[in-house]
């Protein structure tokens, strides 16, 4: 493989820089990093550089509870509210009043935490629904507060896919049931058994300088810096809070392409993984997400004309994809257009890390496609 078709998708893309990594079951067989972590100060991008992972944070958080799944302390299928009292009588937008104010009723079945793993509960975002924006009433919360997660349903649970901030909730289960910070039991059961030495909630200290900074383009084309940080809050965000590496991410999905064993080390069963990476709807498509803030993500779609599943922590396309991976793979992604996807059936793993807004970029999705042709040598 030619770093130098990376470098030049990238550069064509328009993005400040970017690390691409391709690896399999046995290791990691291709890793390079081009452009500029800063524009401002011009530093070149390292594979070592931190970033800010977002919403590659959910898949770790996810193995965090299977664990407990796992240890029979946390049930799939029991009403979530006997670990989360928050969610104990979860309430359905029916509507709004002429003055905007919701009408709530009851929802008709108690969230679980398998409803909070497939992003079926009925919570949502801000950013992508338009019912709960509205929920809002004009008051916006601190962004990494409770309240920024706090919201009532948009339909009752089980009944359809929406992304939203479930995987939030599934971390402060953990903490629940553990009595732990999710920082510290990420440490001690997962990032830290898989030696994932540069993933944390905030960036590993002294590790700051090597933190990439969000770039947005300005509209005369260039590139301007972002202060955005979705690591800090009142609490350990499982829905997007760590920063990592390209490397230490590599390391998380060999392990969950392993069955749960990274270099000798078994953090959760095979069963447990089969499980985690199993289809769990139908009847309805996931990945697809509408949008309320089209300057943080516009409308997305994963894979235009497939009806993709959802396991408890991955996209699942049925269909091969455009470019190269093939049908029944696990992927998902992050806001500053990082993107991932483990291909079970040809044994390939990629991660694309940039730090790039908005969501679903033209040019970030284009060069992550770039690194996936690449991934099968069609590029």
């Amino acid at each position: 493989m030619d770093a130098r078709i990376f470098a030049d998708a990238v550069a064509a893309a328009g993005l400040a820089g970017a690390v691409g990594l391709i690896g399999g079951r046995d290791g990691t067989r291709f890793s390079t990093a081009t452009g500029a972590s800063n524009t401002a100060t011009g530093e070149a991008m390292r594979e070592d550089h931190l970033f800010q992972i977002a919403s590659m944070t959910k898949a770790i958080a996810s193995v965090a509870a299977m664990q407990l799944v796992e240890q029979g302390r946390l049930s799939l299928d029991g009403p979530i509210g006997d670990v989360l009292p928050d969610l104990a009588d979860p309430q359905v937008i029916a509507g709004f009043d002429e003055a905007g104010v919701p009408h709530l009723r009851p929802a008709a079945r108690p969230v679980t935490l398998r409803h909070l793993l497939t992003h079926t509960s009925g919570l949502g975002y801000d950013f992508i629904s338009m019912d709960q924006l509205r929920a809002r009433q004009g008051v916006m919360p601190a962004p990494g507060s409770k309240a920024a997660i706090t919201t009532p349903l948009i339909f009752d649970p089980g009944e359809r896919w929406e992304y939203g901030v479930n995987t939030d909730w599934v971390g402060l289960a953990v903490e629940a049931v553990s009595g732990m910070t999710l920082g510290d039991y990420l440490e001690a059961h997962v990032t830290g058994p898989l030696g994932m030495t540069d993933t944390a909630f905030r960036a590993v200290a002294g590790a700051e300088p090597r933190m990439a900074a969000i770039h947005a383009r300005a509209p005369d084309g260039s590139l301007i810096q972002v202060p955005m940080s979705l690591g800090g809050g009142e609490f350990n965000s499982g829905g997007g809070g760590l920063s990592s590496t390209g490397a230490d991410y590599m390391r998380f999905l060999r392990m969950v392409a392993n069955a749960g064993t990274l270099d000798g080390v078994t953090i959760i069963k095979p069963d447990t993984v089969a499980e985690l990476c199993r289809n769990q709807i139908s009847g309805f498509p996931a990945g697809r997400m509408g949008s309320t803030m089209p300057e943080l993500a516009p409308p997305y779609d994963p894979f235009p004309g497939m009806e993709c599943g959802w396991s408890l922590a991955f996209l699942i396309n049925p269909e091969p994809g455009p470019n190269g991976r093939s049908a029944g793979s696990l992927a998902w992604a992050g806001i500053f257009n990082s993107y991932y996807w483990i291909d079970p059936v040809q044994d390939v793993i990629g991660v694309f890390l940039s730090q790039h807004m908005p969501f679903g970029d033209a040019g970030a999705l284009a060069a992550a496609g770039t690194l996936e042709r690449m991934a099968y040598g069609l590029a």
